[in-house]
């Protein structure tokens, strides 16, 4: 699946390394991690408290941006970080 523009600029925002936040009124901490020269990343996320988590991949190759989700729907992953708010 392709990542759309909302979904990029949302997930650039989102901290390298680790770091906590809120979305959909929840909060988790997040692991961003970068690779391949900038041209591969992780994001895991795991609910502080409860059981919900994220995990997905993102590829940006010469044909575009790709994004794998693990294990999960791609829509739950593109909610979570359109959502996601980092603390300051």
């Amino acid at each position: 699946m392709s990542a759309p523009d909302a979904f990029l600029n949302a997930f650039f925002r989102i901290p390298k390394g680790s770091s906590t936040g809120r979305a959909h009124g929840r909060r988790y901490i997040v692991s961003r991690t970068e690779m391949a020269r900038g041209k591969s990343h992780k994001l895991v996320a795991q609910q502080l408290g409860g059981g919900d988590y994220i995990s997905l991949n993102l590829y940006q190759t010469n044909s575009g941006d790709l994004l794998r989700p693990c294990e999960m729907p791609a829509e739950k992953v593109m909610d979570f970080v359109l959502d996601f708010v980092a603390d300051p």
